[in-house]
């Protein structure tokens, strides 16, 4: 073997060995979004996803239970907690601390359905689906877990809470990845209340009917933040519809950010993500994270 190929089967196993470390380096993201009515009290919003949890992820299960500390008046999960059908009691325990402040959460086609391998190389193809006889998860048993500590399935449904003084409307799909999504009947609005869409897989034919219900945010998951990228080029896919320079933060959909002209846009957050599928346990220049959105006033 010469010394190129030396060099690159090096190079090769750097990259590798350093993106198995960084799929462990959890991070916790912070942004402003102005979305609240003028003289509101700013709200803390911690939004989670893609957990992919398999049972003894000791180190991933303590940072979960950590994230109490940032006291977060609201929690928002967009789906893909499972990775394993154990998983549910780990999970349940890490997130208990969380399950004590309002939440609300949606799920994924890998909180029904069991991780397969794959080639990496399909996803340059387009969206993947699941094989047509997977493994069935216990998500009965999370949406239980979730709802019975008083988190709001918004499973193709609406709910309202009220934070700090200020009206919160929430609507949710089902998974636009398995074609599960539906959009709730109309609700009456409360005046100045603030609407929040929340899906798991953010596809534009979801974004769009949230939009047009009137959703001024909409939070997503899904995408894994491209999981690999490349640095000072970005994400190399989404597994969606949805473009590579959106596969995650905050940014405006369709077009600019609110605050910056377009009318039709609006806040879209794409969470990069907490784990991976554990037949993939590499992330390389996109960190495992979970975000604190700090709601604000608009901007005049």
């Amino acid at each position: 073997m010469g010394p190129v190929a030396v060099g690159a089967l090096a190079i090769a196993a750097g990259g590798l060995g350093w993106g198995a470390v960084e799929a462990r380096a959890y991070t916790v993201r912070r942004v402003n979004v102005p979305v609240l009515p003028q003289d509101a009290e700013p709200i803390r919003m911690l939004h989670l996803s893609d957990i992919h949890l398999v049972p003894r992820q000791e180190s991933l299960l303590t940072w979960l239970n950590g994230l109490a500390a940032l006291e977060p008046d609201l929690v928002i999960d967009t789906g893909d907690n499972l990775a394993h059908r154990d998983a549910v009691g780990p999970l349940l325990e890490a997130l208990e601390p969380l399950l004590r402040v309002p939440g609300a959460f949606v799920f994924g086609s890998n909180d029904y359905f069991g991780p397969v391998p794959k080639n990496p190389f399909t996803y340059f193809r387009g969206p993947t689906r699941p094989k047509s006889e997977p493994e069935h998860l216990p998500w009965q048993d999370l949406a239980e877990g979730f709802s019975t500590a008083g988190w709001s399935n918004l499973t193709n449904a609406r709910a309202a809470a009220t934070i700090k003084g200020t009206a919160i409307e929430l609507v949710g799909l089902d998974d636009p990845h398995i074609a599960r999504d539906r959009l709730p009947d109309p609700a009456s609005s409360t005046p100045d209340a603030v609407r929040i869409g929340v899906v798991h897989a953010p596809y534009s034919r979801a974004l769009a009917a949230l939009r047009d219900d009137g959703a001024e945010l909409i939070l997503a998951g899904h995408t894994h933040g491209g999981q690999v990228c490349v640095p000072g080029f970005g994400a190399l896919v989404t597994n969606c519809d949805l473009n590579r320079r959106r596969a995650s933060g905050l940014s405006g959909w369709p077009g600019r950010r609110p605050d910056r002209g377009g009318e039709d846009s609006v806040w879209l957050h794409v969470s990069a993500g907490v784990g991976t599928s554990p037949y993939a346990r590499v992330r390389f220049a996109c960190r495992p994270s979970a975000t604190l959105l700090e709601l604000v006033p608009r901007t005049a």
